[in-house]
């Protein structure tokens, strides 16, 4: 697939460490990452990580550029209600989007076109121009309808990656546990990574 530009979305569930070590493996790449957070997700971020995404985009922006010492150029921070964004248009399209975490209340926005952020409207636009759109949904147990809104997805194409590691490569560390999973999303972007032991190695 060989990505150049990444729309990376952080909406409010639990995850916030999965959302830094994706868009941290995505810049090694050299990849370019358009960040949108709802409010939620930045709330979120604070909660579970030492990161407090406060501000405007610009002050988020340079809150990344910061913490990964990454090349400015890379990352671009969008907010919620941007809407003359890039990711709100077909015509500017990222070449894939992941939504990590995703908390069920987006998922349904995001399977019923409802596009009432730039987060939902950004996968609407990556589900209309056949584009690779990655959910990361982190809620247990789900509800049937929670079950039929993915299947609705996964019908459309849309890849459903729930958050759920694998212990048998042996786990001494929780970063470890997040690198499975991180791991996973990067293999389906098509973005070759080492983070976590193949089965058989």
């Amino acid at each position: 697939m060989n990505p150049k530009v990444i729309t990376l979305a952080m909406t409010g569930a639990s995850g916030a460490e999965y959302t830094l070590r994706l868009m941290q493996c995505l810049l090694r790449e050299k990849i370019q990452v358009q960040f949108i957070a709802s409010q939620p997700g930045q709330i979120v971020m604070g909660m579970e990580t030492e990161l407090k995404l406060t501000g405007s985009p610009q002050k988020m922006r340079q809150t990344f550029v910061d913490y990964f010492s990454a090349d400015p150029e890379l990352i671009q921070v969008y907010s919620r209600d941007q809407w003359t964004a890039p990711p709100a248009s077909g015509s500017s399209v990222a070449d894939a989007m992941v939504v990590c975490p995703c908390t069920m209340g987006s998922l349904a926005s995001i399977a019923v076109g409802s596009s009432d952020n730039l987060i939902h409207r950004a996968a609407d636009v990556a589900i209309k121009e056949r584009k690779t759109l990655i959910l990361v949904p982190r809620e247990t147990p789900f509800s049937a309808i929670h079950l039929e809104n993915m299947l609705k997805l996964a019908r459309l194409g849309v890849v459903i990656l729930p958050p759920n590691p694998g212990f048998y490569h042996g786990v001494s560390k929780v970063s470890e546990l997040v690198d499975f999973i991180v791991a996973r999303i990067l293999d389906q972007l098509g973005i070759d990574n080492d983070l976590s032991p193949r089965w058989g190695n």
